[in-house]
């Protein structure tokens, strides 16, 4: 049960928007094309908006037609209906491709174009967006896991495409597919965990302890804030965790319920260090300057993770963002050049499957004293 949008848009000469004539004949010579879908069309009204632009109402049984026509020669049209069945379209991608056909010929257009329904508050959310603030749809079938936690709104949803995929603050964070993900975090294949001593900031879905534990390393400390991600991922998303939240203390690891920074504050007074610390925590945040509360978290994890690593051959390791979010990641590499303790800084992207998009990761060598 949902309404669909379905965009109609096309660019015809300007003329046949600021003439009266020609512009009532765009309209009625549009209608036609669109009746096969909807039925028979009634005007419900045309007006003048500010600007020398035009809107035009139109109904039928089922469905509306809401048309603006800008001054510039650009038409946006909207067909919209309500449905039961959220994933059959009343416009086929067939069909739309042959409409934008007939829109080009019987127009003259120099561009045409139609587009899938949008699919308007179904009972599963099937949108996300890319880092830089693209629509991506996903194929949603259900949410299996949701909790207001202390700290976020933790969601599992069921797809068809990527497995089961966490959802924390309506941001997707990790689907069963991911695999490419954490092992661009681990920068996988070009650094050796064997015998290492290994701190994770964050990581509640087990994803990457999980990785980590098959690279026989000599310990590994989880900390992260929100046990009730960690259950979640426990039941829902096996094939990513495993079995090592299945208790908090293994053999050569331990996974801490607690506050990260607290802890590496404690670390940092007793002398404790570490050949690597990755963060796994907040993704960079996307704003015109570093500044703000989240960039003021990023810089403090930052600040102390580089203190709890080794120098001369530790690493503290990241993720970032998606690769086209340029200016953001050339203010999350500043923080590094800002921090007291000098690091070599190498970057590295991965294409993750969920996230649709290149995904960069940072690996930050602490220098010699």
């Amino acid at each position: 049960m949902a309404g669909h949008s379905v965009p109609v848009d096309f660019r015809v000469n300007p003329a046949k928007i600021s003439n009266p004539v020609e512009r009532k004949t765009l309209l009625q010579d549009m209608l036609p094309l669109i009746e096969p879908f909807t039925g028979s069309l009634t005007e419900i009204s045309v007006c003048e908006v500010p600007g020398g632009n035009f809107v035009a109402l139109y109904a039928s049984d089922t469905m509306t037609l809401s048309v603006k026509l800008y001054s510039n020669g650009l038409v946006t049209a909207t067909v919209e209906y309500y449905t039961d069945q959220v994933n059959e379209h009343k416009i086929a991608n067939d069909h739309g491709r042959a409409l934008e056909k007939q829109l080009m010929a019987k127009f003259d257009c120099s561009v045409a174009k139609v587009l899938p329904a949008i699919k308007r508050a179904p009972p599963v959310n099937p949108y996300f967006t890319s880092s830089d603030d693209r629509l991506l749809e996903y194929d949603t079938d259900g949410i299996v896991f949701e909790e207001q936690s202390e700290f976020q709104k933790v969601q599992i949803y069921s797809t068809k495409s990527f497995g089961n995929l966490l959802v924390l603050d309506d941001l997707q964070n990790l689907a069963e597919q991911d695999l490419p993900y954490t092992h661009g975090l681990m920068n996988k294949d070009k650094e050796d965990f064997a015998g290492k001593e290994i701190l994770i900031l964050g990581g509640g879905d087990g994803a990457l302890l999980w990785e980590l534990l098959k690279e026989k390393p000599k310990f590994v400390t989880m900390i992260d804030i929100d046990d009730v991600v960690m259950k979640a991922c426990r039941k829902h998303m096996k094939s990513v965790c495993g079995t090592c939240m299945d208790n908090y203390d293994g053999e050569n690891y331990k996974i801490i319920v607690g506050d990260a920074i607290k802890y590496m504050k404690d670390y940092i007074k007793e002398g404790k260090q570490f050949d690597y610390v990755f963060g796994d925590l907040t993704d960079v945040p996307i704003s015109p300057t570093p500044r703000g509360q989240l960039w003021d978290f990023l810089r403090t994890i930052l600040g102390l993770g580089i203190q709890c690593v080794r120098p001369g051959t530790g690493k503290y390791m990241t993720h970032a963002i998606g690769i086209q979010c340029s200016s953001a990641l050339k203010m999350f590499e500043e923080q590094f050049e800002a921090q007291d303790i000098p690091v070599t800084l190498t970057r590295t992207s991965h294409y993750v499957p969920s996230f649709m998009e290149y995904w960069c990761f940072y690996q930050a060598t602490r220098k010699a004293a």
